[in-house]
């Protein structure tokens, strides 16, 4: 992935100190409980969600099954359609390619619909090194993109930030990218949407390159299709002469009757609504219709590596609804900008360390960024479960072993700081395996449990100190058995 958050510190320092920002949790809280909120309301009209669902997660399983495949057949398809399909091993090959198609039009200027790909890769600073300015379109990203932040949200980049403080950044560096917001812009949203509409509509009808992701590309037509609520997506894909799309392999479908179980299961996990209100698709060039060149960068970076992974891979179901987020007591406390990466929440959590692997302190740190309550499992449209990938994932880091790495086979030697984790689970792992010392080890610990501390000594004081120690019961439940059921069936 992308070096854009390198150097952030690992996900409890970070947390650490971004759960103390009171506006920031006010503001996560009231917008994501807002959005949640409604998607249930959404959720709860169709009857046949459920069936739904697990149809969304056969196909992606299917589809990633059959990956090489799916992908010949969209390269074909595309290319018969009049466009051009580029292959990217990882971030920096995109951002090079990408660079190099701008170049080749002559222009220095992009503009841009909101994609989480080129977010992953760092392309807006990458085109910057090569002396080429790409503008953000999504509002949401326009604000990130003008206050020199970074995006918080899956759904929302700007979630992070109330009116009050989008009107200060609009006053004070619109007039450096373009045209100036009003003088007496308040923080009503009409006028903040009045204000980037007039901003961006100067930038839609100059830009001659346009740079888009996807949602969805379908393999036997080799359409590609965003969906969106703004309509800036609309002008991006349609008003510029060359078209560049980042997509990240694993958003291919098979067909179009595939593609329409997710254009009902996005929607409403997303933004809660029946439908998106822009759905834009297009299949290649068309005289007259549209960019007249069209480029596809189909992007690996770490996903055929993740694919490798029978447990992980799941996480290449996602479809970028951001409904895991939203429902995430960790995510509402600690913001976005917590994980160090361009997908935060339970889905960055598990689709990060796998992307980047595990060897960086903040990459090791964040499969443990969760209580691992389930709510993500149980809001997800693609029934990822997103605690069992987190519970693999904290196996690999205090374990190590083998993984893929680049598409080779290597062992990871376990993390360093682990040490008395390892220990306790190897000492469990011995008296599950011998009985007699379970039983031992069970009566001992009831008989002394009047001595038991409140508190772990150690390492384990950092347990204690936000949890209550269960008290050990006065008998196990062997113990009980034998003596209740035991004297039954003795009869």
């Amino acid at each position: 992935m992308s070096g854009t958050y390198l150097g952030m510190p690992a996900f409890p320092a970070a947390a650490a100190s971004s759960t103390q920002d009171a506006r920031l949790r006010g503001n996560l809280r009231h917008a994501t409980h807002t959005i949640r909120d409604k998607r249930a309301k959404a959720v709860a009209e169709l009857d046949d969600w459920a069936r739904l669902r697990a149809a969304g997660a056969a196909v992606k399983d299917r589809t990633l099954r059959h990956l090489d495949h799916y992908l010949e057949q969209l390269e074909e398809s595309v290319t018969a359609a009049g466009g051009q399909v580029h292959w990217a091993a990882d971030a920096a090959e995109a951002n090079a390619i990408v660079a190099r198609l701008v170049r080749e039009t002559g222009e220095r200027e992009v503009v841009k619909v909101k994609s989480m790909a080129t977010q992953e890769t760092g392309l807006n600073r990458a085109l910057a090194e090569a002396g080429i300015s790409a503008y953000e379109t999504d509002l949401a990203e326009l604000i990130v993109q003008l206050g020199d932040d970074l995006p918080s949200h899956i759904l929302v980049p700007a979630i992070h930030r109330n009116r009050g403080e989008i009107r200060d950044i609009f006053r004070e560096q619109m007039g450096r990218w373009g045209r100036p917001a009003p003088e007496n812009l308040s923080d009503e949203p009409a006028e903040l949407a009045e204000a980037a509409r007039l901003h961006l509509r100067e930038k839609f009808l100059t830009a001659k390159v346009g740079i888009s992701g996807a949602n969805f590309m379908v393999a036997d037509t080799g359409t590609l299709v965003v969906v969106e609520s703004e309509g800036n997506g609309r002008m991006c894909l349609t008003l510029p002469e060359t078209l560049i799309s980042v997509v990240g392999i694993e958003k291919v479908v098979p067909t179009w009757q595939d593609l329409e179980i997710f254009l009902q299961l996005l929607p409403r996990s997303s933004t809660a609504e029946r439908m998106n209100p822009y759905t834009s698709m297009w299949t290649g060039t068309t005289d007259g219709d549209g960019p007249r060149t069209f480029h596809l960068v189909l992007l690996d970076n770490g996903r055929t590596d993740t694919l490798a992974d029978t447990v992980g891979r799941q996480a290449l179901r996602c479809i970028r609804c951001s409904a895991c987020l939203n429902v995430c007591p960790v995510y509402e406390r600690a913001g976005g900008h917590a994980y160090g990466s361009a997908y935060p929440g339970p889905i960055g959590a598990i689709l990060t360390p796998q992307l980047r692997g595990t060897a960086s302190e903040l990459d090791a740190s964040l499969p443990y960024a969760s209580s691992l309550c389930g709510a993500c499992y149980e809001v997800c449209p693609v029934a990822i479960d997103i605690p069992e990938v987190l519970v693999h994932l904290r196996e690999r880091v205090v374990q190590g072993g083998r993984v893929t790495r680049r598409g080779v086979k290597t062992v990871l030697e376990p993390a360093k700081g682990h040490a008395a984790e390892r220990a306790a689970m190897r000492a469990a792992g011995f008296a599950f395996d011998h009985p007699g010392a379970l039983r031992a080890g069970q009566r001992l610990a009831a008989r002394t449990r009047r001595l038991h501390p409140r508190q772990l000594p150690g390492p384990g004081r950092a347990w204690t100190d936000t949890r209550d120690l269960p008290p050990v019961p006065a008998e196990s439940f062997r113990d009980w058995w034998r003596r209740t059921r035991g004297e039954e069936r003795a009869k």
